[in-house]
């Protein structure tokens, strides 16, 4: 019986047969290949988020933005957030809600989307 206390590894090494050997050095080749994957996986899901914090496409500044935004007499403004360089403004109408999109840089109404009861 081995002691592994004792045992080097050069020892078990030349106790081993070719075919083992073989075996073993196409496991190793397995091993630094799926590595090689996953750590290239990693890499490009990491590159992915950095690009996506970084990637601000949007160009308006606190210099060009619309003065006045016209919504409407009786409207008052739910919530505002910004997508794609647009304005999005969610605004009550009387009993009517409705998504609105506004140039920011101009204040012109874009596009208007009003909830419907079905």
């Amino acid at each position: 019986m081995r002691d592994p206390n004792t045992d080097s590894d050069e020892t078990v090494q030349d106790e081993l047969d070719p075919a083992a050997l073989r075996l073993q050095a196409k496991l190793r080749r397995l091993l630094m290949g799926s590595s090689l994957v996953m750590v290239l996986g990693l890499l490009a899901v990491f590159a992915a988020i950095f690009y996506k914090i970084n990637a601000n496409n949007s160009n308006v500044s606190a210099d060009n933005v619309a003065a006045t935004i016209a919504i409407g007499s009786q409207a008052q403004v739910m919530s505002v957030t910004q997508m794609d360089g647009k304005l999005v403004v969610l605004i009550k109408d009387g009993s009517a809600q409705a998504l609105v999109y506004i140039d920011p840089v101009t204040g012109r109404k874009i596009a208007r989307t009003d909830f419907v009861a079905r």
